[in-house]
């Protein structure tokens, strides 16, 4: 009977820390495609911005209002990478 309660807790344990684990993975995933929202999010912004721009006639400002979208997008990209890294790395 003590040997099935000893094992009853150590897997018991064994599971809790697992679930730890797991909690710690999926929090890295969300943070991860946050980052990848707001970075298509970012992307598209400067896609509107550089239409518009087009539509004024402005053809070197639109380009520009869309390099600084895919700039701001691979940023937001970047802090969501960096943001699941240092949530794997807790574990």
């Amino acid at each position: 009977m003590k040997s099935l309660l000893g094992s009853a807790i150590a897997l018991g344990c064994f599971l809790g820390m697992a679930t730890i684990g797991d909690a710690g993975e999926t929090k890295a995933k969300v943070e991860d495609a946050k980052g990848e929202v707001k970075g298509e999010m970012e992307e598209a912004k400067g896609e509107v911005k550089g239409l518009k721009e087009e539509a004024k006639g402005n053809d070197v400002k639109a380009a520009g209002e869309r390099a600084k979208g895919d700039i701001k997008g691979a940023v937001e990209k970047g802090k969501g990478d960096a943001k699941a890294l240092k949530e794997r790395m807790k574990d």
